[in-house]
C-alpha cells in the first residue's frame, strides 16, 4: 500500500510540474490562426495596376506590316498613271487579361515622288487613270474583345471578312484596307457549327478619308453561319442588310447559300478538286428608290496536282428593273477581273462572267496562275470584252514577300481597253 501511494503521489507531482511547465508558454495569437484576411479594393487595385496589366501589355504583341508597290494604269480615255507608294502598318495587341485583348493600329500610305503623276482616287492627278491608293494617315483598327466560352465579342474598328470576301471583306490587295467601326459576336459552341452576328455602323472605305464617299455610314445587320460537319462540303447560310445613307441606291437585302468543298485522292495525295457553288437573292432595302430583285449565283471547279492546277466558273450579277446586284462591302478587286472595270457599279443589265485559269509552280519555288475572263450582260447578251490576268509570287523566308501582276482589259460597248501592272516588296512581322 505504501508503495502504490508513493507512486500516486509520484505521478502527481509530475503531471503538477508539466502543468506549470506548459502554463509558462505564451499563448498563441488569434491573429496567427485566424485565415489571411481578404485583400481591400485598394489592394485589387494596386495588383491589376502593379502586375496583371503590365504582365498583359508585355506579353502582347507588337504588328508591323510595310509594303513598297509601282502600280502603272492606263485606261484608254486617259493618261497613264505611275503610282509608287509605300503603305505601313503598326499597331500593338495586348494579351489576354480577364478574357479582354485589345488592339490599336495606325496605318499610313506615302506617294514617292510627285503627287501628280497619278490620279489619287479620283483626288489628284486630273486625266489620268485613277489608282485607288491615295495617301492617306489613319487609325486603321481600334477595338476591344472578350473572349471566352466559345464567344468571341468585339466592339470598335476592324477587319471583317467571311466566306471569299464576296459580300463582306478587307480588300486587303489595296494600300489602304477597308475596315468597319462594328459590333460583332461569335460563337462556335454547337458541334461543327460557327455562328456570327455584326452590326456596322460605317465602313473606312479604301479610297480614304479625303474622298467624299471614303466613308460610308450604314445601318447594315450581318448574319453568317458556317456548318462543317459533312466531309466533302462546308455550308455558309447568310443574310446582309444594307441600308446605306449616303447612296440609298446601295441599300439592299441579301439573302444567300455559300457551298465549298474539297476531295483528295487517297492513292494520290498530292491531288484533289476543288468546288464552290452560291446562290443569293438581292432586293431593295431603307431608302432605295428603285423597287428590284435580282439573283446571284456563282459556280466554280478546280483540280490541282502536284504542281499544276486548272479550273473554272462562271459568275453571275443579275439585274433587274435596270439595277444590277451590287456587293459594296467586298473585296471587289478579286472579282471580275483585276483590271476592276466593274468594281465600281455593277452594270445596270447585270454581269456574266466566265472564266478559266491554270497555274504551275515555277522553279524557285515560285507560283505562276494565268486567269481568262469573258464578260456580257445579263439582259440582251450585250458584248462587255475580256480580260487577261497573270499573277508571280515569291516568299523569302518568314517575312518576306514579292509579286508582279498584269491585267490587260480588251474592252467593248460602254468599257475602255486597260492595262494595269503591279510590281511588289511586302515585309510583315
Amino acid at each position: 500500500m505504501k508503495n502504490l501511494r508513493t507512486r500516486k503521489i509520484t505521478a502527481a507531482l509530475v503531471l503538477t510540474a508539466s502543468s506549470a511547465l506548459y502554463a509558462q508558454e505564451p499563448a498563441v495569437s488569434p491573429v496567427d490562426t485566424a485565415p489571411e484576411a481578404p485583400q481591400t479594393a485598394m489592394g485589387t487595385v494596386k495588383s491589376w495596376m502593379d502586375a496583371k496589366l503590365p504582365d498583359a501589355i508585355s506579353k502582347g504583341k507588337l504588328l508591323l506590316d510595310i509594303r513598297a508597290r509601282y502600280e502603272y494604269a492606263h485606261e484608254r480615255n486617259l493618261d497613264p498613271s505611275n503610282a509608287p507608294t509605300v503603305r505601313t502598318r503598326f499597331g500593338y495587341q495586348t494579351a489576354p487579361l480577364y478574357d479582354v485583348t485589345a488592339l490599336l493600329e495606325f496605318e499610313n500610305i506615302t506617294a514617292i515622288g510627285n503627287d501628280n503623276n497619278f490620279n489619287q482616287a479620283g483626288m489628284s492627278g486630273a486625266g489620268k487613270t485613277p489608282v485607288l491608293d491615295p495617301e492617306t494617315t489613319e487609325v486603321n483598327q481600334a477595338w476591344i474583345a472578350y473572349e471566352k466560352f466559345d464567344t468571341i465579342a468585339k466592339v470598335g474598328r476592324q477587319r471583317i471578312a467571311l466566306d471569299n470576301h464576296r459580300f463582306v471583306g478587307n480588300v486587303p490587295w489595296r494600300q489602304n484596307e477597308q475596315t468597319f467601326d462594328a459590333a460583332m459576336i461569335s460563337n462556335s459552341s454547337l458541334p461543327d457549327t460557327a455562328l456570327a452576328y455584326a452590326y456596322i455602323h460605317n465602313v473606312n472605305r479604301v479610297v480614304g478619308d479625303d474622298h467624299p464617299l471614303g466613308d460610308l455610314n450604314t445601318s447594315t445587320h450581318v448574319i453568317h453561319g458556317t456548318y462543317t460537319g459533312f466531309s466533302l462540303a462546308s455550308i455558309s447560310p447568310y443574310a446582309y442588310l444594307l441600308d446605306i445613307d449616303a447612296v440609298p441606291t446601295l441599300s439592299t437585302d441579301s439573302f444567300g447559300l455559300n457551298i465549298t468543298g474539297a476531295y483528295s485522292f487517297d492513292n494520290a495525295p498530292k491531288t484533289r478538286i476543288t468546288y464552290h457553288a452560291e446562290y443569293a437573292r438581292q432586293i431593295d432595302a431603307g431608302a432605295n428608290p428603285v423597287n428590284f430583285a435580282a439573283d446571284y449565283y456563282n459556280l466554280e471547279a478546280g483540280a490541282f496536282c502536284d504542281r499544276y492546277s486548272v479550273g473554272a466558273g462562271y459568275e453571275v450579277l443579275g439585274s433587274d428593273n435596270g439595277v444590277g446586284f451590287s456587293t459594296p462591302l467586298a473585296t471587289l478587286h478579286g472579282f471580275n477581273g483585276w483590271a476592276d472595270t466593274f468594281a465600281a457599279a455593277t452594270p445596270g443589265n447585270g454581269l456574266q462572267d466566265i472564266y478559266g485559269w491554270v497555274g504551275v509552280d515555277l522553279p524557285c519555288n515560285v507560283p505562276l496562275k494565268v486567269i481568262y475572263h469573258e464578260f456580257e450582260s445579263d439582259i440582251g447578251n450585250v458584248g462587255y470584252g475580256s480580260e487577261w490576268d497573270a499573277l508571280v509570287t515569291r516568299d523569302f523566308g518568314t517575312h518576306w514577300s514579292a509579286l508582279a501582276k498584269y491585267a490587260h482589259y480588251d474592252g467593248e460597248g460602254p468599257y475602255f481597253d486597260t492595262d494595269k501592272l503591279w510590281v511588289q516588296l511586302a515585309f510583315k512581322f
